[in-house]
């Protein structure tokens, strides 16, 4: 197989360039190419309702590119230059109407000759784009802002990967927090389409991927507003409901919910992963899986409101006490538990779990236990548990760590503030 090449251009000869073709629609072209890496297609179909001037970010279809404020500069003075009726950015400069391809293609090649750029075509300055972008940011940017999938880097840009390869595995210790926020918008984004409706299927059905890209039409019961799987029937509402209705009218014959556009057959699953993956990247979701979002749909659609609801009874709650409630591993358990710590539903102390508004938090124990030494003088282990609202054995750890710190001392059973610590007039009496 050929190698692909890519030949970059001179830095000076762009400037020279761009220089001479300081408002014309060769300009613009090269601008958008060489300084936001787009595509010969999305040259000539930009327009100035994509061009955030306010976010400085050129707004397209798939993805959303941050452009410097020279570029945004320029882009503001032709804008200002123009009839503000025409839509299109670039646009011939002989009639002012929208160029072709073609045309946009011969635009760019002869600007690139008249400097002996003759080797460099209008896709090496997107290519240059991105590589100037992989010497400064990681491959998760590089490929929401340019598009361009991790197989693509993979196979184009390697040679200038820092590991030489990226690796869309995520491997991390604790649990992934979901910016809801972001995912609405990328779901919004993507409605209907293969990885849209894998994400809606995930996040709020609760499916795992193997069973996305066997489901069948038949599966889904629209009048009850159910989905049907061998083991379990589960309930379809909101965007997923949406989704799915909005796709069958669009492939009213199809067997498979996911089928693809060609073979009309079921979705291969590592396909339909990295259509996933490059979808959350897309977005700014670099770190979540597919298996957060399932762990959070378990949360959202029961397992949360029963872990609340026992901790309300119980005051706190341990992993154990989650195993046994929702008869899951304790890998899952402490998963769901961290998941609500990071959503604010609960606050961790140790190895127990409460609700926010009936502890302290650990950050502020310290602050706490000393204010209240300061006005009280003295306080028993007892005391310290029902100030922090947390258990009296979880205590002694909280109260140790001060100890070793300087700012209180025990005497006995009682804990007082260190001599460096005590008010003035608290010595004199």
């Amino acid at each position: 197989m050929q190698d692909y090449v890519i030949n970059r251009p001179d830095e000076g000869a762009m400037q020279r360039i761009l220089s001479s073709n300081s408002s014309n629609a060769a300009g613009a072209i090269l601008r958008l190419a060489w300084q936001a890496g787009l595509l010969r297609e999305e040259i000539q179909r930009l327009t100035w309702e994509q061009v955030d001037f306010l976010d400085q970010t050129i707004v397209l279809p798939d993805r959303s590119i941050p452009i410097s404020e020279t570029l945004s500069r320029w882009l503001w003075d032709l804008r200002d230059s123009r009839d503000r009726h025409q839509e299109r950015v670039v646009l011939s400069d002989r009639d002012q109407k929208p160029l072709t391809p073609q045309s946009i293609s011969r635009l760019a090649r002869s600007a690139l000759d008249r400097e002996n750029q003759t080797a460099v075509r209008l896709i090496d300055l997107r290519h240059d784009f991105v590589l100037r972008q992989l010497e400064e940011h990681d491959w998760q940017y590089v490929s929401r802002i340019t598009g361009i999938e991790a197989a693509g880097l993979n196979v184009h840009f390697a040679e200038h990967l820092k590991e030489k390869r990226v690796s869309t595995r995520i491997r991390r210790e604790t649990p992934a927090q979901i910016d809801e926020f972001a995912l609405w918008k990328l779901l919004r984004a993507e409605k209907a389409s293969p990885a849209g409706m894998a994400l809606w299927l995930t996040w709020q059905v609760g499916l795992q991927l193997e069973e996305i890209v066997v489901l069948k039409w038949e599966q889904v019961d629209f009048s009850r507003e159910q989905l049907r799987l061998e083991d379990r029937t589960l309930p379809l509402a909101g965007g997923a409901l949406s989704a799915l209705r909005e796709l069958r009218e669009k492939e009213p014959e199809a067997e498979f919910v996911l089928s693809s556009p060609r073979s009309r057959q079921p979705y291969d699953r590592t396909r339909l992963s990295k259509l996933v993956r490059a979808a959350l990247i897309r977005a700014g979701l670099d770190n979540v899986t597919l298996r957060d979002l399932r762990l959070d749909c378990g949360l959202r659609s029961g397992g949360e409101t029963q872990i609340l609801a026992l901790v309300r009874r119980k005051h706190s709650v341990a992993r154990n006490d989650v195993m046994e409630l929702l008869g899951v591993s304790r890998t899952t358990a402490y998963n769901r538990l961290k998941q609500m710590v990071k959503r604010g539903k609960l606050t961790q102390v140790g190895a127990r779990y409460y609700l926010p508004e009936d502890v302290v938090p650990p950050e502020e124990q310290s602050r706490t236990i000393v204010d209240y030494l300061t006005r009280e003088g003295f306080a028993y282990r007892q005391d310290i548990a029902r100030l922090l609202g947390i258990e009296a054995g979880q205590c002694r750890p909280i109260l140790q760590k001060m100890v070793a710190a300087g700012q209180i001392v025990q005497e006995r059973q009682r804990y007082l503030l260190a001599p460096s610590l005590t008010p003035p007039d608290e010595e004199a009496r």
